[in-house]
């Protein structure tokens, strides 16, 4: 047997710690550890045991819990309260373990009731290890910790620990069938073969150990209370109890639910909705009861269940060889379910379909539709896993189609650019007009993540002439239309097709693809707040049926939409909600979207640690537009909060040649612009940053654009006081401030700010400089953004209004030569601080000169000695 493996539980280890070393200043304690069996409480005490220098150990057991002193007798050699405090008594705190308490003798828990009663001085932390059942001496009541199952993590890890790497929508089965227990965990990692977990609809049954407890409580409920819980697992968790009872031919429901709950094995709770304890019971149940009862059950049940999906589920369940007629009808259902969204019920009908099918052709387009609608679902993983399978069937155009739909999802863009040129080149459009408006929907997908518009339209219009209008590939091409009228830039006319599609699909799965697309437009057209509420709404329709995919881009869209409205804890609870997803459905083309907005609020709070992970997390190696422009754009907006502007002209410049023809030409759907265009004028390329900035500001001006508009005219309004013409660059920032006026955008109007006082104290103009700046700083202070509070901060203070005469004194420098001096001894190049307070390098050089001079000191090594 592999040994036991210790993984997470990192929160209750630390406060067993801490709450150990709190007993020198806080006296004895008494902590009370409940769980089930096999939780890991033994587990866990063994690690804070083998953390805390002095520690005693002693396990109570059954044929001792009559025996006076039996549990004493084995953490102190002389038996008795007092005897321990002696030996306990000292500086250091010890760790008492009493290891499955509730089998412990009634002299020995006196005793330590008595210990910890009459020596509260003592730095002893008592633990008392139990299953839930009551301790036989009251007296010991403390602060109670009560152990849950492992997390989707931490079941990861211990799978590794056991030699298993397993997928990550293998772990999250495992996860929800176990409840997380650990050693339910490692029975099944040892118990079943390797290959079950590269098979991600492999059914997965109980432990032995569980499956032989659930006999020996199926015997103690008798006839009714087996018949009941029988019935219960065939039927599974949506089962009522008049289906149960019809199924297990018994008279007396309540008395049936009443020996199933005294054995076990259903849950205590309303004895009207009956239900098994756990997946791990229900699994057992159907072990124990045999193959042969079981499928035999499932036939009954399909004549008991009224749902026509479950109805079916049972006569497959029941089926065992290949049924045409059974697979004709699932396939059935499995295109109704596709045709309202439900990807993943759709997924398991076609692959059932598959196995009920004899025909080789047909059982492998029925397999490989199970594929795609598993990505459809958002399952990369679990399709990831059949690919081998579907590449060895023979070549068809639906076949090129799938395969290109999960290269899409997973980055591929050469790939998926290959396969759907091969399935297009051979389907037969006339005749499989279907399959054909199935490849030009996947020609969809492919061109919105490539951010090309005009390509997506066109094969939009061709799935919609192709397909049937309520059909899956009809609905979600048209739900995929309006993003590419946005990035064509024709936003007004995506604006209204949403809201005619909104109206004509309002329920059901579908409906979330067009009110994610919805949202999306409306963010993009500066409506912010029907963007959160639209986004809102897709990301709840993840609970009713909604695609995994879908969710995920609402997950990355709303915490753009969030981001914008300053609310940046609840946009980072978006990012992760985003990143479970992404990690579980092997999703990797959203990624960069959502890393861009953590990096983001990172790298404005200061936290450069995070952002910098968050950067290299959206590196992904994307070859999609979509997945590339978030990864530069989170790296030179790091680039821009550290004021380092060459590197955000590096970073951004190559975005100039991805351009045209793409969702980047269009106002406010990426900020790349303004970002780019003020390095160029923070770097002294004025002539290049005028040159950029006209064509996208016309275009702004063209569409209407009020935010775009606000960015370029607070970079033009830079420009122009760079050239001297103060008088205009006012005019630009306060034009750029009236068109932010009444929109929902803080931090945009903190950056206009921001630069309006820059561009006026180099003017000379200090006293107005320091009103704006200091209308900037308080909009920083509420977004928190700490890293920006500081350059105002340094800004108000080069100006001068805010330093007192005693502080000039006492530093003897000049404001400019302060803030010049606080910067260079952090290591900024004359550049780079020319950059941040918004003067010439020569200026700089300067103030260096003079600040050398009045300090004493001939270098920048010794400046920042000083200033240490």
């Amino acid at each position: 047997m592999a040994p036991v493996t210790f993984v997470g539980r990192s929160g209750d280890l630390d406060e067993l710690i801490r709450r150990t070393a709190a007993t020198v200043s806080d006296g004895s304690a008494v902590v009370t550890v409940r769980g089930t069996p096999g939780i890991g409480k033994t587990a866990l005490l063994r690690q804070v045991a083998a953390t805390v220098p002095n520690s005693r150990w002693a396990t109570a057991v059954p044929w001792e819990s009559t025996v006076d002193g039996a549990v004493l007798s084995q953490l102190s050699p002389e038996p008795g309260a007092e005897q321990l405090a002696r030996a306990l008594a000292g500086d250091d705190p010890t760790l008492l373990v009493v290891d499955d308490a509730q089998h412990a003798d009634s002299a020995s828990l006196q005793a330590l009731s008595s210990l910890i009663r009459h020596h509260r001085s003592l730095p002893v932390l008592l633990v008392l290890v139990t299953d839930g059942h009551p301790l036989p001496v009251p007296g010991l009541d403390g602060d109670e910790l009560v152990m849950t199952g492992l997390d989707v993590r931490e079941v990861a890890a211990l799978a590794s620990a056991r030699g298993h790497v397993l997928p990550a929508l293998m772990v999250d089965r495992l996860t929800r069938h176990t409840a997380g227990h650990p050693g339910h965990v490692r029975a099944l990692l040892d118990e079943l073969p390797a290959q079950t977990w590269s098979r991600l609809d492999a059914p997965l049954p109980a432990p032995r150990e569980v499956v032989a407890q659930v006999e020996r409580e199926l015997a103690a409920a008798g006839d009714g209370g087996r018949a009941l819980a029988f019935a219960l697992a065939v039927l599974g968790e949506e089962a009522t109890l008049s289906e149960a009872v019809l199924l297990a031919g018994i008279d007396d429901p309540l008395a049936a639910v009443a020996a199933a709950t005294g054995a076990s094995l259903v849950r205590a709770g309303d004895p009207l909705e009956p239900r098994l304890r756990d997946p791990l019971a229900a699994a057992a149940v159907l072990d124990v009861c045999g193959v042969q009862a079981t499928a035999d059950a499932h036939r009954r049940a399909a004549d008991v269940v009224t749902d026509p999906v479950a109805r079916l589920r049972h006569r497959v369940a029941a089926t065992p060889v290949p049924d045409e007629a059974l697979a004709d009808e699932v396939d059935a259902l499995a295109r109704s379910s596709g045709a309202d969204g439900e990807w993943s019920r759709a997924a398991v009908l076609f692959r059932d379909a598959a196995r009920l099918t004899a025909a080789p052709l047909l059982r492998d387009e029925r397999l490989t539709r199970s594929v795609d609608a598993l990505v459809a679902a958002g399952d990369c993983v679990g399709a990831a896993a059949m690919v081998p399978t579907v590449e060895n069937l023979r070549e068809t155009p639906l076949r090129n189609a799938t395969l290109a739909y999960l290269a899409i999802l997973r980055g591929r863009a050469t790939e998926a650019e290959v396969r759907l040129r091969r399935a297009w080149d051979i389907v037969h459009i006339d005749r499989d007009t279907d399959t054909a408006a199935f490849i030009a929907q996947r020609h969809v997908l492919h061109a919105l993540v490539h951010c090309q518009g005009e390509e997506l339209v066109a094969w939009a219009d061709r799935a919609l002439a192709l397909a049937e209008r309520d059909s899956p590939a009809g609905i979600e091409a048209a739900a995929i239309r309006g993003l590419g009228l946005l990035a064509s830039g024709q936003p007004r006319r995506a604006a209204a097709e949403y809201d005619d599609l909104h109206e004509r699909v309002r329920h059901g799965a579908q409906a979330q693809r067009v009110v994610m697309g919805r949202g999306w437009v409306q963010l993009m057209r500066d409506d912010v707040e029907g963007a959160r509420s639209s986004l809102e709404s897709a990301v709840a329709a993840a609970g009713l049926g909604g695609s995994t995919r879908i969710t995920l881009w609402s997950h990355a869209w709303l915490a753009r939409t969030q981001f914008s409205l300053g609310e940046w804890d609840a946009a980072l609870a978006s990012v992760a909600h985003g990143r479970r997803l992404a990690e579980t459905s092997g999703i990797v083309l959203v990624t960069p979207l959502l890393e861009w907005t953590a990096g983001q609020i990172a790298a404005l709070r200061g936290d450069w640690e995070t952002a910098h992970a968050a950067a290299h997390a959206a590196a992904v190696g994307g070859e999609y537009a979509m997945m590339r422009i978030p990864a530069l754009l989170v790296r030179a907006q790091i680039a821009e909060a550290q004021a380092d502007y060459a590197t955000v002209r590096r970073v951004l410049e190559p975005l100039t040649t991805l351009a045209p023809g793409t969702s980047l030409q269009e106002p406010g759907y990426w900020p790349w612009v303004d970002a780019l265009a003020n390095a160029m004028v923070l770097t002294g390329d004025l002539a290049a940053a005028e040159d950029f900035l006209r064509p996208h500001a016309q275009r702004a001006k063209s569409r209407g654009h009020r935010s775009a508009q606000a960015r370029l005219g607070w970079v033009r309004g830079r420009l122009l006081g760079a050239r001297g013409d103060i008088a205009s660059a006012r005019e630009a920032f306060e034009q750029s401030l009236a068109l932010l006026d009444g929109l929902p955008l803080r931090y945009e109007t903190a950056r206009v700010n921001f630069a309006y006082g820059q561009t006026l104290r180099r003017a000379g103009k200090r006293r107005e400089a320091d009103t704006v700046i200091s209308a900037a700083r308080e909009l920083y202070v509420a977004l928190g953004a700490d890293t920006y509070v500081a350059r105002c901060d340094r800004e108000l203070k080069a100006g001068g209004l805010h330093q007192s005469r005693e502080s000039r004194h006492t530093v003897e420098l000049t404001p400019q030569e302060e803030a010049v001096s606080t910067l260079v001894s952090r290591g900024l190049s004359n550049r780079e601080v020319a950059a941040e307070l918004y003067v010439s390098p020569k200026t700089v050089q300067y103030h260096l000169t003079r600040i050398y001079a009045k300090l004493g000191i001939r270098s920048r090594s010794e400046l920042a000695a000083l200033r240490r």
